[in-house]
């Protein structure tokens, strides 16, 4: 038999457009497995199937409108002066949610971390702090400093001045607006003591923050949706977070409990084929991008559910430090025999070792899902399930 001259491959997998109700284990299975046919590609044990979270919440009917955001924040904050900080800067993500919130409110004190939010969204460059001889880790600015200092800053890529959209949406919902420039979350509390904090990543450090420091009434977006109002979808463990606009008046939410949907596709591919596959669903990957330093992670996890076999982080060995420093006398055939050799011979767990040291210490989940998101996109590409193929395996097999 021949050296396989591949390692590991990406595809999309092109699927019919999802409505809820679908039967999405069906639907999936049937796509991979037509897709291999199609193409002449096999099914192999430990491919990985993975379902973007987008088809998983649309065929669940997992949706909420703005009415029903508003209804849930007014009973949860009482409907008065809330304060509502460290929103990410985002028409898709947190525009819609902030329509929602306004609703149910009387006045937002609207607090935007600087000189970026959360995920890496600019107001103003660093170089222009610096310039101006702010300390943006103590100073708040209201908006009419922030304004003389630094005057209108539209998002590299999308054009937009998130400080006046923010700001025009709420007035828009007939709620008044006061917007402040800060990074420690208890400056809010000079304003009002009811506050929803709309950090991601950082939330339960928020939240404790705010309420030792005196806050009446704390709630954090994954408590906003976290059960139905009037009969709509909800998302029990995350509310409003990884939440999507999908109309103008309507909210995609995060899917709901997944994890047998997962396993009863493992188990149709395996009823069908003979192999174990492992499958995921994924959201956002968690990648940075140099030039616009937008670190794409929207969502509060990569992936919601998986199969056992993802669990854990690659246990890899570094195959350049091997040829430079054990095996640097070897070449050709012999260098390659002694590497593999090697990579049979390693240990269950290479944590600390200098031979693994510059591989990517990260989960499974995280680093599977980021290929995901690059392959299946986050537009017209048509193929929102991703088949993984030769990702476990490695220089020897």
């Amino acid at each position: 038999m021949s050296d396989r001259r591949v390692g590991t491959v990406s595809r999309g997998i092109r699927c019919p457009i999802i409505r809820k109700g679908d039967d999405l284990s069906e639907i999936v299975t049937d796509s991979v497995l037509g897709a291999a046919e199609a193409e002449g590609f096999e099914i192999r044990d430990r491919d990985v199937i993975s379902i973007t979270e987008s088809i998983v919440a649309r065929a669940q009917g997992n949706y909420c409108s703005v009415q029903d955001i508003a209804e849930d924040v007014k009973a949860k904050l009482g409907g008065g002066t809330v304060g509502v900080i460290f929103p990410i800067l985002s028409r898709n993500r947190f525009a819609i949610c902030l329509r929602g919130i306004a609703m149910g409110c009387k006045k937002i004190v609207l607090m935007l971390s600087y000189p970026s939010d959360e995920v890496g969204n600019c107001l103003v460059s660093l170089d222009k702090i610096d310039e101006a001889g702010i300390n943006p880790y103590s100073d708040v600015l209201s908006l009419e400093k922030y304004r003389e200092l630094f005057g209108e800053n539209k998002h590299e890529f999308t054009g937009v001045d998130y400080v006046a959209y923010y700001g025009d949406l709420i007035k828009a919902c007939g709620c008044d607006v006061e917007i402040v420039f800060a990074n420690q979350a208890k400056a809010i509390l000079d304003y009002t003591k009811s506050v929803i904090n709309c950090d991601i990543h950082t939330r339960k450090r928020t939240k404790r923050i705010l309420l030792a420091a005196g806050a009446e009434k704390v709630v954090s977006l994954d408590e906003i949706m976290n059960a139905p109002v009037n009969g709509s979808g909800c998302n029990e463990t995350y509310g409003l977070l990884g939440s999507n606009k999908a109309t103008e008046d309507q909210v995609k939410l995060f899917p709901r409990e997944c994890k047998d949907l997962v396993l009863d596709i493992q188990k149709k591919i395996l009823d069908k084929t003979g192999k174990c596959v492992e499958v995921m669903v994924y959201g956002d990957g968690a990648f940075k991008d140099p030039q616009g330093k937008i670190w794409e992670l929207a969502d509060p996890v990569v992936s919601p559910a998986f199969t056992d076999g993802l669990i854990g982080t690659p246990n890899e060995l570094k195959l350049k430090y091997l040829a430079d420093n054990d095996f640097a006398d070897l070449s050709g055939e012999a260098l390659k025999k002694a590497i593999s050799e090697s990579i049979k011979a390693k240990d269950a767990n290479l944590v600390g070792k200098m031979a693994s040291e510059g591989t990517t210490p990260r989960q499974l989940t995280d680093l599977i899902g980021s290929l995901c998101d690059l392959t299946s996109g986050s537009g017209d590409k048509g193929t929102p399930v991703v088949l993984v193929q030769g990702y476990f395996d490695n220089y020897t097999n």
